[in-house]
């Protein structure tokens, strides 16, 4: 089966830096969206950044030139460079993937999240 696994989360200090990676593997002959989520306890999820399989990118208005998403096609992976982070980004970050598996339908996947967490 399919799954999206994260890594690269941690503690850093405001203005500091971390790197978020998502690596899918299973079943998949291709993938199309990749994104990335954060959902902070008793809020809602929502979407940080979004890159599609042309390598065309959207980023929220709070994360707009402090964060980069890209991707690695060939590793089926997706990463998020996070700068410059502020208390205000402390969540669980999550990766999501719009993927064609070899059972031939589309569907989206979730990584089971990675703590990101930053101190004032």
């Amino acid at each position: 089966q399919v799954q999206l696994v994260e890594s690269g989360g941690g503690l850093v200090q405001a203005g500091g830096s971390l790197r978020l990676s998502c690596a899918a593997s299973g079943s998949i002959f291709s993938i199309n969206d990749m994104a990335w989520y954060r959902q902070a306890p008793g809020k809602q999820r929502e979407l940080v950044a979004v890159i599609t399989s042309g390598g065309n990118t959207h980023y929220a208005d709070s994360v707009k030139g402090r964060f980069t998403i890209s991707r690695d096609n060939a590793k089926n992976t997706v990463y998020l460079q996070m700068n410059s982070l502020k208390p205000e980004d402390t969540a669980v970050y999550y990766c999501n993937a719009h993927i064609l598996a070899r059972s031939d339908y589309w569907a989206y996947y979730w990584g089971q999240g990675t703590q990101v967490t930053v101190s004032s």
